[in-house]
């Protein structure tokens, strides 16, 4: 078995040998530049882990796993201009840096060449991937509008969240699994838990996500924590808050919500305080192992050998292990 940071070598070096035309320059230069922007790799570098796992040639599975990284930094550089934001990975936006229409346009082409890339497959299971590729780009689509009606909702259900939240980041994880399984030779049952794993694996990371959120450590985090909070974004920690509060609770965690102007970390710790009396945490990390537990269940049922699920069952937990 290939360890993970070889295979996400592999791709490093496959994505700096991506070739586009030079003309028009404001179609492809940004393509390139978002790419070089780097990232960790994981979902293409899964792809060819799964391939591994079932005795695959690696290096076949290359330009595939290339079509996952390019599609996903699509669905980047739209969101961007969606959420207007200044920064990717420290560097300035695609649309900031050229204009939106640009940006708009390149991303359209990224998804043609990611096509392009995933149909390189043997004609043999040319359909079988292209399906589940089209599946998972049109379920990321349609996670990102659903995203987007939360903003105008008042009322979003737990089921509401986690099946957007499915769609929005776990249904990538799955289809780049499944993909992968297809292309090292799986059996449609395995290469359909593999997906299942992947998709319940998404939604413990992204609730974990949630949880780091208002309870990480922004140095070992990342990121701002408490910005879920400030944006009122519509978390599993929110939507059971609401939920659960009565009364006086209630009543300040929706005066926080509908203020038009605050102390962000009056407001951070106000909030987080709600949630400590209604043990928001414990709710969300007993979600969290839920679907991890039936992440793992999936995978322990593929027909493979102890060795190789331990492979893929020490990814997840070191995804899943992220400090607080």
């Amino acid at each position: 078995m290939k360890q993970l940071t070889d295979l996400q070598a592999l791709i490093n070096k496959a994505v700096d040998k991506l070739n586009f035309p030079k003309h028009p320059a404001e179609l492809y230069d940004p393509i390139s530049y978002i790419l070089s922007l780097g990232g960790k790799r994981l979902r293409p570098a899964l792809l060819l882990m799964a391939c591994d796992l079932f005795g695959g040639d690696v290096e076949s599975a290359v330009e595939p796993a290339l079509a996952i990284e390019v599609f996903h930094n699509f669905t980047l550089m739209h969101d961007d201009i969606m959420d207007n934001a200044p920064l990717r990975r420290g560097q300035v936006t695609v649309h900031q840096k050229w204009n939106s229409n640009v940006a708009i346009l390149s991303g359209d082409a990224m998804m043609v060449e990611s096509n392009k890339l995933m149909m390189k497959v043997p004609d043999a299971i040319l359909r079988r991937v292209m399906d589940v590729f089209n599946e998972t780009a049109t379920g990321v689509c349609e996670g990102q509008q659903i995203d987007m009606n939360f903003e105008h909702l008042d009322n979003v259900s737990i089921e509401e969240y986690i099946n957007m939240i499915r769609l929005k980041t776990a249904v990538l994880l799955g289809g780049t699994l499944k993909i992968g399984a297809i292309i090292g030779g799986a059996t449609p049952a395995d290469a359909q838990l593999l997906y299942d794993f992947g998709v319940n694996l998404g939604i413990a990371f992204q609730l974990q996500d949630d949880i780091l959120d208002v309870y990480g450590d922004p140095d070992k985090f990342g990121k701002q924590v408490g910005g879920d909070i400030i944006s009122n974004k519509k978390t599993y920690l929110l939507i059971k808050a609401l939920e659960l509060a009565k009364d006086t609770q209630a009543v300040e965690l929706n005066q926080w919500i509908n203020a038009p102007q605050f102390d962000t970390q009056e407001k951070v710790a106000a909030v987080t305080d709600i949630y400590n009396q209604l043990q928001i945490r414990n709710y969300s990390e007993e979600a969290m192992q839920t679907y991890a537990d039936k992440a793992f269940n999936a995978l322990d049922h593929v027909n493979l050998p102890d060795e190789r699920i331990q492979y893929l069952r020490l990814f997840a937990d070191s995804l899943l292990v992220r400090e607080y």
